[in-house]
């Protein structure tokens, strides 16, 4: 687990990348088959920003054709979705759920951003029970920004703090690890109201460590061009989290 300082400066600088949270323009769903995409009222797919015939997109072949030009092929990226530059703009697949949609970022665009933190709380650095389901568990999640999806949930984490007792369920894996969509009774006054995320760290077969003061906002709450995944109920915590990401200083 990297020290909390680095943690925050990697936060930051993804934050902050070209493919980030901060410079979309857009996010349109796709259909089936090659579709025309640009900034002109004729397109088929009518962007915000950048040139008025970008070409013919096809879903299906993820390639881009400009305009008079070849297939140009999307390429795999790190976060998973396929990727292609194209002139100023980024171009996404961006697939949930079974329904492509294609997600632009305009590279033009400032990527500046300011974290704000609560002071760091040792006693919200968490060893939690770890405990594998015997089965996994088919559970619907609401979604900000899109209809409800489902998951598999595998394992929950315990523990007890200010005298109640905790089940939390990891409705998502983030680079191999647990991720906890979690709400609190900060959620809408000092922190993002929809929710934030906590990665679960150093896990072990029975064990794992919850540390609040690494709970981040999620993507919707800087862009809207965002799908972000809503706490279940059991992840909706009946005290304060006075720790990690907040809304101000």
């Amino acid at each position: 687990m990297l020290p909390l300082d680095q943690h925050r400066a990697a936060r930051l600088n993804a934050l902050q990348a070209e493919d980030g949270w901060l410079n979309l323009t857009d996010r349109v769903d796709l259909t089936p088959g090659p579709q025309t995409v640009g900034h002109a009222a004729d397109n088929q797919i009518q962007l915000s920003t950048g040139p008025a015939h970008l070409g013919l997109i096809d879903p299906t072949a993820q390639t881009l054709t400009p305009p008079n030009a070849s297939p140009i092929p999307f390429q795999p990226a790190p976060g998973g979705f396929p990727q292609l530059r194209a002139g100023t703009l980024l171009l996404e697949l961006h697939t949930v759920d079974d329904i492509p949609a294609l997600r632009v970022r305009d590279l033009t665009l400032p990527r500046q951003a300011s974290l704000h933190y609560f002071p760091v709380n040792p006693a919200l650095i968490i060893r939690a029970r770890w405990q594998a389901l015997p089965n996994p568990v088919a559970q619907s999640i609401d979604q900000k920004g899109g209809g409800p999806t489902t998951v598999n949930l595998t394992h929950t984490a315990h523990f007890t703090h200010d005298g109640h007792a905790i089940t939390l369920l990891a409705t998502h894996w983030k680079d191999g690890k647990p991720m906890f969509v979690i709400r609190d009774k900060t959620s809408g006054v000092e922190t993002y109201p929809a929710s934030r995320f906590l990665i679960g760290e150093d896990a072990s077969e029975n064990e794992i460590t919850l540390d609040f003061n690494r709970a981040f906002t999620p993507p919707c709450g800087f862009t809207d061009f965002a799908i972000c995944p809503l706490p279940p109920r059991e992840n909706i915590l009946p005290f304060r989290v006075e720790a990690g990401e907040r809304l101000t200083p």
